[in-house]
């Protein structure tokens, strides 16, 4: 059965909370100077990419270092050659100067089963967390630190750094999960002990939620960032949908395609209006979200302060809080007045935009300002 233990070399310290609005240090010395020649691209594999958690910023791990970019406008903050190998996992908060990172199987110094905090102000491992096998993902919010094993996820108290939760797993080498990040929130999101199960974590209303969202296996989920909506996908790839987190409730369902499809990310506006999927098949689909932002407030942060109580009251009643009347805002067959007799996807809500690239590239899509959205390529 895998465990974890609290490395004593370094220790993990435990240490005051830094608030994330001080963007990570970029007055590097000569050594971090950003090279940008055709021998370091071609010497350099990319492997890993992952998003902060406010699409500002992404961090990409490599064989050889870390690096972290801006998005708009676009260029690279800084990078960190530790020289001791590359790191398959770079996890960022926020925009502060505290990540977490694991290494890849060539990182002479931290290897696949250790998860190293790194506190990028002082260029220094602050301490490292051991297990007992590979570590598969690490998530990050102001108040917590999500490990996630193939069978198993622990959570640990940032302050004080105990541990608080184990939540077991059907097994899940992609390790997913996820997190809200709004301070009047504390939800996660996880696999379930069951195909196509996924589990729910209100810690803040200590409720726990399980949903069957589909099928087949899960292959993706997201969560709003006041974690009040879900969106998976399954292994399948052909439909995602999109619950209530507060009972589980299916709001809405849309139709990626027909064939099966690999999903490699999926994103959801913070104005809950759009939703973003890419996949194996070299695609971008964009999505119209039916869901309602409560109040009528443009503003993600109003909506995101609002929602939560408001939500809570309506779960056990009805729907009408969440799905507005129309349901034109999203393309669909023209042949829909036939459903319950045609196959399913004729009835479907389809993507009213597209965008092509590549099909031998893995992309993760998000949402950036004014309606843009960003697609960064596993090619760099």
């Amino acid at each position: 059965m895998t465990s974890t233990t609290l490395s004593a070399s370094p220790p993990l310290l435990p240490r005051p909370f830094i608030e994330p609005t001080q963007p990570p240090v970029s007055n590097d010395p000569p050594s971090f100077t950003p090279i940008h020649d055709a021998s370091d691209i071609n010497e350099t594999e990319l492997l890993s990419v992952s998003w902060n958690q406010d699409y500002g910023c992404f961090a990409a791990g490599t064989s050889q270092d870390f690096r972290i970019y801006n998005c708009q406008p676009f260029k690279e903050t800084f990078r960190r050659n530790l020289k001791t190998g590359g790191f398959k996992i770079v996890e960022m908060l926020f925009r502060c100067n505290i990540l977490a990172l694991v290494g890849g199987e060539s990182n002479s110094h931290y290897p696949p089963n250790k998860v190293i905090i790194w506190d990028d102000h002082q260029s220094r491992c602050i301490g490292e967390f051991a297990f007992r096998s590979e570590v598969r993902a690490v998530k990050l919010r102001r108040d917590r630190i999500v490990v996630v094993l193939e069978h198993k996820i622990y959570v640990y108290g940032f302050m004080d750094l105990k541990l608080l939760h184990q939540i077991e797993t059907l097994a899940n080498p992609r390790g997913l999960c996820c997190l809200s990040h709004h301070s009047n929130t504390s939800v996660l999101a996880c696999p379930g002990l069951y195909r196509g199960l996924i589990r729910v974590e209100h810690f803040g209303l200590n409720i726990m939620k399980l949903i069957n969202a589909h099928d087949s296996h899960i292959a993706c989920l997201t969560l709003t960032l006041d974690g009040l909506l879900l969106a998976t996908a399954s292994t399948k790839g052909t439909l995602i949908r999109i619950f209530n987190t507060m009972d589980g409730t299916r709001l809405q369902e849309v139709r990626r395609g027909v064939d099966r499809a690999d999903i490699y990310s999926i994103a959801l506006s913070p104005n809950f209006q759009w939703l973003a999927v890419s996949s194996d098949k070299g695609t971008v689909h964009i999505f119209h979200l039916r869901v309602r932002v409560f109040g009528g407030h443009s503003s993600s942060q109003q909506s995101s302060v609002q929602g939560p109580a408001l939500l809570h009251q309506n779960s056990s009643t009805s729907l009408d809080a969440l799905i507005p009347p129309s349901t034109g805002a999203n393309p669909s067959s023209s042949l829909s007045f036939m459903r319950g007799v045609l196959p399913k996807y004729f009835s479907s809500e389809w993507s009213f935009a597209r965008f092509h690239l590549p099909e031998d590239t893995q992309f993760i899509a998000a949402f950036g300002s004014q309606n843009t959205v960003v697609v960064v390529g596993m090619n760099g």
